[in-house]
């Protein structure tokens, strides 16, 4: 059995296919897994009518009727005070956990149709960068990005020419033999960058990625993460760092109490300098 991706841009969408090979009947089956029409599933990011609801603490309401489309290849931000749903949007994303009612599709799978075994490659499919780092400390600049390319058996050659690359685009090519407790935390987050893109995923999630550094460098992690959106790849970015987004412009997403409350495209400052 092996499996492929076939792209068709009138009947499916990135549709993964599984070829089985039938001895009895001398022919080849095909047998389609996971399949999203295009014209059912068409954006990066698409959640229809998806309510949260949690039963602890007497009951809450963390997600409201949220219907929203991401495109292929955007850079969002997703801004909200604490409480606001921003973190029960991102593990619905992740697939951690899973609606209340609603349907959710990320980067053309349905997850409220996954099967279990399935949610590890779903997840592999994506790029996380997160506000506390999570580098192995064990590990240096370079193993901990080829770590990401390793634990999907990418073959060693793409790994040697790969690494380099990524590491070269968030300018840490002089830090590869460096290990996490050496670095400042701007280049723990640029490290955590490279690991995000070192597998190409069709979609970046940054929860945070300016909390835990100086402000000053804020600025260039967000600078690093529209280059990378240059090269095709959909980025959300979750911010409490309202200047950032004001700064950057472009789309942006506000909740408030598990509601959509603003989803509009803002003219940044950057753009009149």
């Amino acid at each position: 059995m092996s499996s492929f991706v076939l792209c068709g841009q009138n009947l499916y969408r990135c549709t993964r296919v599984i070829i089985v090979k039938f001895r009895r009947f001398g022919f080849w089956q095909l047998r389609f897994a996971d399949m999203i029409r295009k014209e059912e599933q068409q954006y990066m990011v698409e959640l229809k009518n998806v309510d949260v609801h949690f039963k602890d603490g007497g009951g809450v309401d963390a997600l409201n009727g949220v219907n929203l489309r991401i495109e292929d290849g955007e850079f969002v931000f997703i801004v909200g005070d604490s409480g606001a749903g921003k973190s029960t949007l991102l593990k619905l994303l992740t697939r951690e956990i899973v609606p209340t009612s609603g349907r959710v599709f990320v980067n053309g799978y349905n997850l409220s149709k996954i099967k279990n075994k399935k949610i590890p490659y779903f997840r592999r499919s994506l790029g996380m960068i997160f506000q506390d780092f999570r580098l192995i400390p064990d590990l240096n600049v370079y193993e901990n990005v080829a770590f990401v390319l390793r634990v999907t058996n990418r073959p060693k050659r793409e790994i040697r020419h790969r690494v380099p690359y990524v590491l070269n685009l968030v300018k840490l090519a002089d830090r590869a033999k460096m290990y996490p407790d050496k670095l400042s935390g701007g280049e723990m987050q640029r490290v955590a960058i490279a690991r995000a893109f070192a597998s190409n995923p069709g979609l970046i999630i940054a929860d945070e990625p300016t909390a835990n550094i100086d402000p000053a460098l804020s600025y260039d992690i967000v600078n690093l993460l529209k280059e990378i959106n240059k090269c095709g790849t959909t980025v959300i970015m979750v911010t409490h760092e309202h200047s950032l987004v004001e700064y950057f412009g472009g789309r942006v997403i506000s909740l408030q109490s598990g509601d959509v409350i603003f989803d509009d495209y803002i003219r940044g400052t950057a753009e009149d300098e």
